[in-house]
């Protein structure tokens, strides 16, 4: 196993050769595992204000997804199965049986289809600002998805565009104007597409969970083999990328499951609050025993399962008072 300091904690970044790809990751502490997935365009970094926490009552494990941060970028495949199925042997390799899985964004979704994939490896599941639980996200995004968007995305972080726009989208994220906390994250994910196998990644990623609609991947319809499951839901209510109505969907799709709104929090809670993030996450791990899977019960689930058309994206749910007085879609 090859070991690499990380310039940026006291954690080290350490390297291991899966299927001929190096696959990059951060494992610290000791305890229960812990496995933490970032969002498309990010890396490990994004979990760093949380990790010494959790890392003392843990062992935490922070993959960069393959076509992500130190990980290799091949031409692959980028599905969001595929990323389960990557997951799965990153832990087998390291020798852990079974994880709480913890997905912020694309993470979220990888973290459920994982969940569907390996329940027996499946002891918890932690979604934090989720995809996969409606269509809607940012108009960017999407935008991202037509056809021709390649080359202007290619324009757009070339030195001389990114020599201007970094320093412009950094002074308005630290302006603390309305609608700019997720701004330092997204502004993180551009400059990691200046390089272009980073860049070809992105655009994989990106095709196989969206397109001009909005979001592809979806655990609607499966929502109901994961109600055996321990499951957190966490969002900021000022998310930018995906709004705060799909907590409240996981949350009514998932009985039993615990909701954490934070406050003036947008796409990426865990840096807006990591004290409160590490204090939720900790405390639902330790209070809550780990899902064991039964074969018998998930046939049972299976043959006696809900109807797709019961989670239907364009149902209208109400939101508490406190958060809208309106209704919203799905």
């Amino acid at each position: 196993m090859a070991v690499a300091d990380s310039p940026s904690s006291a954690f080290r970044v350490r390297k291991v050769r899966i299927h001929g790809y190096n696959r990059a990751f951060i494992m610290a502490g000791q305890g229960p595992a812990i496995l933490l997935l970032h969002g498309i365009g990010m890396n490990h970094k994004t979990w760093l204000p949380v990790l010494p926490d959790l890392a003392k009552n843990f062992t935490v494990i922070a993959p960069d997804l393959l076509g992500h941060g130190e990980s290799d970028k091949p031409r692959a495949d980028y599905s969001i199965a595929g990323y389960a199925n990557g997951m799965r042997d990153l832990l087998t390799y390291l020798d852990i049986p079974s994880v709480t899985v913890v997905g912020n964004s694309l993470g979220g979704g990888i973290a459920m289809q994982f969940a569907y994939q390996f329940p027996q490896m499946t002891e918890r599941i932690v979604l934090v600002a989720s995809g996969g639980l409606g269509r809607s996200v940012n108009p960017v995004i999407r935008a991202l998805t037509v056809p021709g968007s390649g080359p202007l995305l290619a324009v757009a972080v070339t030195p001389a565009v990114r020599k201007v726009a970094v320093p412009a989208l950094n002074l308005v994220a630290r302006s603390g104007l309305p609608a700019t906390q997720d701004l330092p994250g997204l502004v993180e994910a551009y400059e990691a597409l200046a390089d272009d196998h980073s860049r070809t990644a992105f655009r994989h990623v990106l095709r196989a969970a969206c397109d001009w609609r909005g979001q592809v991947i979806t655990m609607i319809d499966r929502a109901y083999l994961a109600r055996t499951v321990p499951t957190l839901v966490v969002w900021g209510d000022r998310d930018l990328v995906i709004p705060v109505k799909h907590a409240y969907s996981a949350h009514e799709l998932l009985p039993g499951s615990r909701l954490e709104i934070f406050p003036g929090a947008g796409h990426m809670p865990h840096e807006d609050d990591p004290a409160r993030f590490s204090r939720a996450l900790t405390d639902f791990v330790m209070d809550t025993p780990a899902s064991r899977f039964d074969t018998a019960g998930f046939r049972s689930l299976l043959r006696s399962g809900a109807n797709p058309r019961d989670y239907a994206d364009n149902r209208v749910i109400r939101l508490p008072d406190q958060t809208a007085p309106e209704d919203y879609v799905l």
